[in-house]
């Protein structure tokens, strides 16, 4: 039942988020959860994130915007350190709200909050068609270095850079590729970070399961790259929009942390 559930969150979440540009570690921690501790399932999901990266990258590298990879990326990447900094000197985030449903129990932090109503505030761009392009330099690193401290800080940089990359008008090769090797810059950057803390200590059960998560999502990227010269611009900037607020949603309601 463990193995089953990996690979079906695996598959679903890496096919899906092919398009999005995020959501793969989000799926898959709650995930890797059910079994282990949370420092253990957050370092077997960024093994998998990377990898799947990685793989991403060989399938559709070549259609990257290398002036958008080189601001934008190069300011996550900057971005990524003080917000890895500052989460390690906080105990932990303020809790706005606690209430229990359905017999679980649920956290509302401003930290939620704040990405929530970020995300939203970013999807109605997509459903408003204000989708004129935006990839000034000033932008591009601003848009930089916000989604890398974010990132660094709460481990939901994905979101929004993609709700920066989708406004800037690149075809939907590029939006895919530009946003796997941004991606990829802040994997190299955080990951030597959750090595020293929690990813040295893995042991042969939870490498297994790594290996477990990565075959079905090498196969839901691979689709998703089948689909994606089947799939039109405005398709994806669809399912960007609808990712956005649904994700927003749940961080503002404690439903995912």
């Amino acid at each position: 039942m463990e193995i089953a559930i990996i690979i079906i969150v695996a598959f679903a979440a890496s096919m899906l988020t092919f398009f999005s540009g995020f959501g793969l570690g989000t799926l898959l921690t709650p995930a890797f959860l059910l079994f282990f501790p949370l420092p253990i399932a957050i370092s077997l999901t960024a093994c998998v994130h990377f990898l799947n990266n990685v793989f991403k990258f060989g399938l559709i590298g070549s259609h990257v915007d290398k002036k958008v990879l080189l601001l934008f990326g190069l300011a996550a990447m900057l971005g990524v350190l003080p917000g890895v900094y500052l989460l390690s000197t906080l105990d932990h985030l303020p809790v706005v709200f606690e209430y229990e449903l359905m017999g679980r129990s649920f956290s509302i932090s401003w930290m939620g909050l704040v990405i929530g109503f970020l995300m939203i505030l970013f999807s109605f761009s997509e459903f408003k068609k204000l989708n004129k392009s935006v990839a000034s330099n000033a932008t591009l690193i601003g848009g930089g270095l916000i989604s890398g401290f974010f990132g660094g800080l709460s481990g939901y940089q994905g979101a929004l850079r993609t709700s920066f990359l989708i406004r800037m008008n690149l075809t939907k090769e590029a939006f895919v590729a530009t946003g796997v090797s941004i991606a990829l810059l802040v994997d190299i950057t955080r990951i030597p970070m959750y090595y020293e803390t929690w990813m040295k200590d893995l042991g042969k059960e939870e490498w297994l399961m790594v290996l477990v998560a990565l075959v079905p999502a090498f196969l839901g990227a691979w689709l998703g790259k089948k689909w994606l010269s089947k799939t039109s611009i405005s398709l994806v900037r669809t399912i960007v929009g609808v990712m956005l607020v649904i994700f927003g949603i749940a961080l503002m309601l404690g439903i995912l942390s």
